[in-house]
């Protein structure tokens, strides 16, 4: 699966945390994103990994993590 930025992708299963796709990134409280929550991917990244924006932030998550959504 591979997705561009710009595309819509939702979070498939709630995370145990969530790392800030700031430039010195945090581990954040899982409870930001709820599983099922549409997000803009914002940043590709190496190793499978892509920054996604969702209502409550920006976060790092694996590909394997997220499915496209349809527009």
């Amino acid at each position: 699966m591979s997705f561009s930025v710009g595309d819509r992708c939702r979070l498939i299963t709630r995370q145990s945390y969530l790392k800030t796709a700031d430039p010195m990134p945090m581990l954040r409280p899982p409870d930001l994103v709820e599983a099922g929550e549409v997000g803009e991917v914002v940043a590709l990244h190496p190793l499978e990994t892509i920054a996604v924006r969702f209502r409550r932030g920006a976060f790092l998550l694996a590909l394997d993590q997220l499915e496209p959504v349809a527009d």
